[in-house]
């Protein structure tokens, strides 16, 4: 934790879990001075916290978006919970009421995921509406189903697909988003190889926004391409905030 990233304004906060007795959520609420900016609803992937994921966020924050991320159960300083597909939406879910009571015009209002998170951000889109709850979904170096990421590591990744009980099957609910659909993704990925991302992408609405990043990695394409990444959020932010 890097005390120079916070600035006023920004607040750390917990809710009382609406799923499980007893337990919490911890949030990031970062404002941008102006109340009219879009806000994202970040939604991280499998192997960082909140904590963890901060270069990604202030990246986003920096393109014009106000941010609230959420550390599911089981991350961060959430209740440590064994955290199941179940679990993690409905923290999603949990998050999303809060931002909609941060920023109360869907016009203005984005769902991000990287990674695992982004077949988060597709559950809630399938289930959203453009105009009445939403007014994008961006996606970055996501997958189709969470078992073809470990099929894709090979034997035991296979034999781990199999024993697995999360699916996050994307696939099956793309097809059911009607906001536009932005998708980043590095070529040089070894965690989610970009053929994943591609199979998402035509499986997706028409329309959707696909951008192949060469060279890109899985985690870091805030830090490799700094200046690509800013411009690639702060146009998804623009048409959102122009009249």
């Amino acid at each position: 934790d890097d005390p120079a990233r916070w600035r006023p304004g920004d607040r750390r906060f917990t809710l009382p879990s609406a799923a499980g007795a007893g337990e919490t959520l911890a949030l990031w609420w970062l404002p941008q001075p102006d109340p009219k900016a879009p806000a994202l609803l970040y939604l991280h992937g499998t192997l960082r916290n909140l904590y963890g994921n901060q270069p990604k966020i202030d990246a986003l924050r920096d393109a014009g978006f106000a941010v609230l991320a959420v550390d599911y159960r089981g991350w961060g300083e959430s209740s440590p919970i064994v955290p199941t597909e179940q679990s993690i939406i409905a923290d999603a879910w949990q998050a999303w009421g809060e931002l909609t009571r941060l920023q109360p015009d869907p016009a203005r209002r984005v769902v991000f995921g990287h990674s695992m998170g982004g077949a988060v951000a597709v559950a809630l889109g399938a289930e959203l509406r453009r105009g009445r709850d939403l007014a994008a979904l961006a996606l970055e170096s996501t997958f189709t189903r969470l078992p073809d990421v470990a099929e894709a590591a090979g034997f035991w990744g296979a034999l781990g697909a199999k024993l697995t009980t999360l699916s996050f099957d994307s696939l099956a609910r793309i097809g059911r988003v009607d906001a536009p659909v932005a998708m980043l993704h590095g070529d040089a990925d070894r965690t989610v190889p970009v053929q994943l991302g591609r199979r998402l992408r035509d499986a997706a609405p028409p329309g959707t926004r696909w951008t192949e990043v060469a060279g890109g990695s899985h985690s870091r394409l805030q830090s490799e391409f700094p200046a690509f990444y800013r411009d690639h959020y702060r146009a998804i932010a623009k048409t959102l905030t122009e009249p």
